[in-house]
């Protein structure tokens, strides 16, 4: 019988215990001494036990949870480099109602807490209402076929369990791109098909824009420097330039 490390550590830690106490009787004799040790030492053993198992491990886990979501904030990063702030960009373009809340989406590096809660407010009550035309479809299509590869590799990540949201985000354009690869002529469907991809298309945005603004805010208390680069390629701010200017 092949015995893992824990149960041969634990019957390392028993034989330990055993032989000094052993020893102690040994040499110094006086059992009743031992004895009372013996009992004291088992009586604060729930204490111990209380100690590591839930005061400890839980302090490690709390550590090992904040790494993982900072690993995890680095692939949220990575995909709006590559491609989530090119696709809400695309995507806005053809929202109706953008006009509505562009001052509340143009983000500025003296925001505070509250002005990124305050934005949140507004995306909870937005329409998120989106009118894509047949070749804005066909653009997205190019678009995502481009990606497909770069996000199967993001949802292959087993780190992607700590974080839902993102998760959906992820399917959800996944399933948009799927769709759209399905058609073979983008330009010959009819207004009910188009309708259809207009859901998919508004689901897509919804969930974009909420992660984009909690990768936002995520920047601005972490990485002043990457704040400065998104602000700067704010895909809602028409007045967004990447060149810093004087």
């Amino acid at each position: 019988m092949k015995y893992s490390w824990q149960v041969k550590l634990g019957i390392f830690l028993v034989f330990f215990s055993f032989s000094v106490y052993f020893l102690k009787f040994i040499i110094l004799g006086d059992p009743e001494n031992t004895y009372f040790y013996v009992f004291n030492a088992l009586g604060f053993l729930p204490i111990n036990v209380l100690l590591v198992t839930l005061v400890l491990n839980e302090l490690l886990s709390t550590r090992a949870r904040r790494e993982r979501l900072e690993k995890l904030n680095m692939v949220i990063g990575t995909f709006f480099s590559e491609m989530g702030t090119d696709l809400l960009h695309s995507i806005a373009r053809k929202d109706p109602d953008i006009a509505r809340v562009a001052d509340a989406l143009t983000i500025r590096e003296e925001w505070s807490d509250q002005e990124f809660e305050r934005t949140k407010k507004v995306f909870s009550s937005y329409p998120f209402r989106v009118l894509p035309e047949r070749q804005d479809l066909e653009s997205m299509r190019a678009f995502l076929k481009e990606k497909r590869n770069f996000l199967l590799r993001l949802l292959e990540n087993p780190m992607l369990l700590e974080h839902q949201t993102f998760t959906e985000l992820l399917r959800a354009v996944t399933h948009l791109g799927e769709e759209l690869a399905r058609r073979e002529d983008l330009r010959a469907i009819p207004d009910s098909d188009v309708a259809h991809l207009q859901k998919d298309t508004e689901r897509v945005y919804r969930l974009l824009c909420f992660e984009w603004l909690a990768y936002m805010h995520h920047l601005k208390r972490n990485y002043p420097y990457l704040f400065s680069l998104a602000i700067r390629t704010n895909p809602f701010d028409p007045n967004a330039r990447v060149i810093v200017g004087q």
